[in-house]
């Protein structure tokens, strides 16, 4: 029997009433309920649909089975760079997530000796002492914006790790790299895209200049010198065949992965803690893994704290710290059985995913055992959950950024509780990467 080959359908016609507004396009809805927008258009148009941002015609690939052909990207369509430089790409341009193909292999393929077993060790042993230090000025029993706190703590961290411990650098110094490297990911929901003063994309140029005079003030002493921080790794790093970084190199992926891992670390940090006071019973089982190991548990312990990856796993899931990767087709390609042509912009609801009932039991409830070895639900698609991206631009630090998490929360509930209202739901700014407006106001009370 012959089988029936079926042509591929064309995108569907957008609706007039799914534009949004002239030119803006559904920006605004984004970032007022990017979970609404999304399901409206699944509901409407299927796993590949059609949107309209910023006077151009967007694709939205939706679920599991598309995101999971974009990241596999099987016939080579789906492109990083011109995809991400449109939202960000002056000011982190030819980081690992904006460089593509054999120009991206080959630098992954160095920076992967920065992320062995061996160096993973060697930062756990960093994470402790850098955490202590940056935990330091947290006072019990005052209410602080806990997501402000632990991203200034992140940064504190990359700064030690990354850095070698940019201690000789003053607090001001520090708080304008943190605000420079705000400036850069926000860049991504401007609306003016060039170098105007007064806009986001004008705070970013400025914010990129920032971090590239801190940056290449270290580069000749880690040139010189090899030490154990992730930049001196940078500098130093080759492979077998003799392949290494440039200066330019070294500047630009610092300034990619020193964002990535505060960034990001914060966003599943802060969501953990907002949980974990909402729910004291995985709290205290949290805690009593944590109190079970020393203050300054290696990077197997770490990894053993079972019911702590599972709260991180299942945080991963409700607030995944990039909630839509983006790619550009560099040519025409088929997903889902739909055509896509060359020079189209898609954007991949991962976020989108995660909320899935068909493959998620109560995906708005909070259920860490739902990534148990009993139900496993992660595994009901290879694409149900990804926070880290899939494919060959799978997050490179994804096993540092869990030790990274862990470390944190190891120290916390050694030593403080918290409570949470049950009611309280953090509201959410959806302009770049999601954190909660009001900083996500907590008490910590010191365990007696």
């Amino acid at each position: 029997m012959t089988a029936v080959t079926r042509e591929p359908r064309q995108i569907a016609e957008l609706r007039r009433e799914d534009r949004g507004l002239p030119w803006i396009g559904n920006l605004f809805n984004y970032q007022r309920d990017p979970l609404r927008l999304y399901r409206r258009h699944w509901e409407h148009y299927g796993p590949v649909a059609p949107s309209y941002n910023l006077g151009r015609t967007t694709v939205l690939l939706l679920g599991p089975d598309a995101c999971g052909e974009a990241l596999q990207n099987r016939d080579k369509a789906f492109a990083n760079k011109p995809a991400w430089s449109q939202l960000v790409g002056p000011f982190f341009r030819r980081g690992l997530m904006l460089i593509d193909f054999d120009d991206h292999r080959d630098h992954r393929r160095i920076m992967q000796e920065a992320f062995t077993r061996d160096r993973l060790d060697g930062y756990t042993r960093r994470l402790h002492p850098a955490i202590e230090r940056g935990m330091a000025s947290w006072a019990a029993g005052r209410q602080f914006p806990a997501h402000w706190r632990l991203k200034q703590l992140t940064l504190d961290i990359a700064a030690d790790l990354f850095m070698g411990g940019a201690r000789d650098t003053s607090e001001a110094e520090m708080a304008r790299v943190n605000k420079a490297f705000i400036a850069c990911v926000q860049a991504a929901a401007g609306v003016v895209r060039a170098d105007v003063p007064l806009t986001r994309w004008g705070r970013a140029y400025r914010g990129r200049q920032v971090l590239e005079r801190f940056l290449r003030g270290y580069l000749p002493a880690k040139r010189a010198t090899a030490t154990d921080d992730i930049f001196s790794v940078l500098c130093h790093i080759e492979t077998d065949d003799g392949a290494r970084f440039s200066d330019d190199d070294v500047i630009n992926h610092m300034i990619f992965l020193m964002m990535a891992a505060h960034d990001t670390s914060t966003i599943t940090t802060s969501t953990i803690l907002q949980y974990l006071g909402q729910h004291p019973a995985w709290q205290e089982r949290c805690r009593a893994e944590a109190l079970a190991l020393g203050p300054a548990p290696d990077r197997a312990e770490l990894e053993s704290l079972v019911s702590i990856d599972l709260v991180m796993r299942e945080a991963l899931r409700l607030r995944a710290p990039v909630p839509v990767l983006v790619r550009y087709t560099v040519k025409d390609t088929v997903v889902q059985g739909v055509r896509i042509p060359a020079d189209t912009m898609c954007a991949l609801g991962i976020q989108f995913t995660h909320f899935m009932e068909e493959y998620w039991t109560n995906p708005m409830v909070f259920d860490p055992e739902r990534f148990g070895p009993e139900r496993r639900e992660d595994r009901s698609h290879r694409f149900a959950w990804e926070p880290f991206g899939g494919g060959v631009h799978k997050c490179i630090g994804l096993h540092f950024a869990g030790l990274e998490i862990k470390a944190i929360m190891h120290r916390l509930l050694r030593g403080y509780h918290w409570s949470v209202d049950p009611g309280y739901v953090p509201p959410l700014d959806h302009h770049a990467l999601p954190f909660p407006k009001d900083g996500q106001p907590i008490v910590l009370i010191r365990n007696s």
